[in-house]
């Protein structure tokens, strides 16, 4: 079991999984209409055209600074997340841990609905494979695996959420993450510049790991990235595309912020 936040997010996460499980075991899961989409891949989605590539995410909180906007709900999700897509958002991440994150499941379904060719990555704390299964109902191309949470299992957890057909990015927050990460086969690594104890982002982490990041297929900087000049100096170290949510969501229109960072 992990410490602080990340502990208190995976006990809380294990108990609304329990209890999604009871609701709607596996059987029901593979029985909803959105199970049946076969997931796009996203490492292709973020290989394609030019960079930056974003992935832009949907989160009406966080841990760090709480409210992010007001509002939250499947409509405002699926608002935004057509934003982003008209924006020209390679990925879009929908939050759904409902705890901390202020997410919902609901998020990401409505914003499959809205778009139904665009790559969505579900983002919650996956520590069991159900969720891979309810992922695919929901819609979701791909899942965010944290390497400080699964420890030992992420080699099992990556090739599980491969056996269902869904991408994974997998995040690091220091050397010896970054190196079993990529012994465990990752194919798109995120580097994540916020400490999960302190919640503080410094980007020079991203520089520091930059060197195994590039080893990876694609190398994603994640968090504390607020100009476009974050992401041209971190991509001349070879990271490849730039997950950002709280900088768009704080603004009063999240697609046109896109807009104007990738302009």
């Amino acid at each position: 079991m992990a410490d602080g936040e990340l502990g208190r997010l995976e006990r809380s996460t294990l108990e609304r999984m329990a209890a999604s499980r009871a609701r709607r075991p596996v059987s029901a899961l593979r029985d909803e209409p959105l199970y049946a989409r076969r997931p796009r891949p996203l490492a292709e989605a973020l290989a394609a055209g030019r960079a930056p590539r974003v992935i832009a995410e949907v989160k009406f909180a966080s841990p760090s600074e709480g409210a992010l906007r007001p509002g939250a709900g499947p409509a405002a999700a699926a608002r935004a997340a057509e934003g982003y897509a008209r924006a020209g958002a390679a990925a879009i991440s929908v939050l759904t841990e409902p705890s901390r994150f202020g997410g919902d499941e609901a998020f990401l379904r409505a914003a499959r609905e809205a778009l139904p060719d665009a790559v969505l990555l579900m983002k919650d704390f996956f520590i069991d494979p159900y969720q891979f299964e309810l992922a695919r109902a929901c819609g979701a191309d791909a899942v965010l695996l944290i390497s400080a949470l699964l420890g030992p299992r992420l080699p099992e957890m990556l090739a599980a959420a491969g056996e269902l057909g869904l991408s994974a990015l997998v995040e690091v927050h220091d050397e010896a993450e970054a190196r079993a990460a990529l012994s465990a086969g990752a194919q798109i690594l995120g580097v994540n510049s916020r400490d999960l104890r302190t919640l503080k982002t410094d980007l020079a982490v991203a520089r520091r790991l930059a060197p195994l990041a590039r080893r990876a297929r694609i190398a994603v900087a994640e968090s504390g990235i607020d100009a476009r000049a974050d992401a041209d100096g971190l991509g001349a170290l070879g990271y490849r595309a730039f997950l950002i949510g709280t900088a768009f969501m704080k603004a009063p229109d999240p697609g046109a912020a896109l807009a104007g960072f990738l302009a």
